[in-house]
């Protein structure tokens, strides 16, 4: 047989009743009730991090050949550029040697059914990377022009220049290097203890006090490598920046969701302990009973409880009149 626990004062209620329509317990005594429910959550942490660039969109310009500066358009560090756009003009001795041979192989083979000596000319140019309109122009004009242009391969800023006009260079010298900031990355750092709880994180917010937009993401990545000094792991996000409100360096609060899951909860209110047990106080059949419960909880957060076990969901229990129950039932030795 389970135990009830009936409220005081239910003779007076009877007498209440008798002198005109019946009020509700909840009305008597205010006691509120709530339902065991289904809640979808998700858990979140902060963590910390720079704006960094994209490693894919960093370009280094080292032409393949050697030469000399004569005309210098990108002369600023820092300078945007547009893809397309003229970085420099040079003289290359081994270039415009190239572009002879190549003209020469055309006249040479003008009238031949073999053109094996005028693809190969054409190969070393492209190899060297001429740019295709200059090639053609050679051509077209019959003459080789002295110069040659490099143009800027994408958009972006020069992070780096490394000649000035007149400046001599040799092949491979990494004349600039261009950053194409149209999307960067977020390196954040997480704990180790917080690895396996960030692996199983979906959903990233990024906040900047720079700008109030937040910016979402769900692409990381985990660097494996760990900083032993510091223990802590870095943590790659990207982000989308095409109107270049991120700039490298910039300080960025990391927010960070797992993957939503259903629990079975009830308000903090709703349960109490005791003996190192916890208690939740069911209704019962009748109005004015209620059954003490031991459940198993464990914290949801600061005001909900996940229910593991002892209720189900729609089981309706007492939820503003723990501290009553709870005095009544030990007084009367319920529990």
């Amino acid at each position: 047989m389970k135990t009830l626990l009936l409220l005081p004062f239910l003779l007076t209620t009877v007498l209440f009743a008798q002198m005109r329509e019946r009020p509700t317990v909840e009305q008597l005594f205010s006691v509120q009730t709530i339902k065991v429910q289904k809640k979808k959550v998700s858990h979140t942490k902060k963590n910390y991090g720079y704006v960094v660039a994209d490693g894919s969109r960093i370009y280094d310009i080292s032409p393949r050949f050697g030469g000399y500066v004569e005309k210098l358009y990108a002369d600023k560090i820092y300078m945007y550029v547009k893809k397309g756009q003229s970085l420099v003009t040079l003289y290359s001795p081994e270039v415009y040697k190239a572009k002879e041979d190549y003209l020469n192989s055309y006249n040479y083979t003008k009238g031949r059914t073999s053109k094996g000596m005028l693809r190969s000319a054409k190969r070393k140019l492209e190899l060297l990377g001429i740019d295709a309109k200059e090639i053609a122009d050679v051509l077209k004009k019959q003459r080789p022009s002295r110069t040659t242009t490099i143009y800027a391969p994408v958009s972006g800023y020069i992070f780096a220049k490394n000649i000035v006009k007149g400046a001599a260079f040799n092949a491979k010298s990494k004349l600039f290097e261009i950053v194409d900031l149209d999307s960067v990355w977020v390196e954040a750092k997480i704990f180790e203890e917080d690895v396996l709880w960030i692996k199983n994180a979906d959903d990233f917010e990024l906040h900047f006090k720079t700008t109030p937009k937040i910016y979402k993401t769900k692409t990381k990545y985990l660097y494996p490598s760990l900083n032993p000094k510091e223990a802590t792991l870095t943590m790659r996000l990207t982000l989308k920046n095409k109107d270049h409100t991120l700039f490298l360096g910039m300080y960025a609060n990391v927010i960070s969701k797992d993957k939503a899951q259903t629990y079975l909860t009830l308000p903090r209110s709703a349960v109490i302990r005791k003996d190192n047990k916890y208690y939740a106080f069911m209704v019962g059949e009748y109005e004015g009973e209620y059954e003490p419960i031991e459940v198993h909880v464990k914290p949801l957060d600061n005001k909900t409880y996940i229910v593991l076990d002892g209720l189900g969901e729609g089981d309706e229990v007492v939820n503003n009149a723990l501290f009553m129950m709870d005095s009544d039932a030990q007084i009367n030795g319920l529990y």
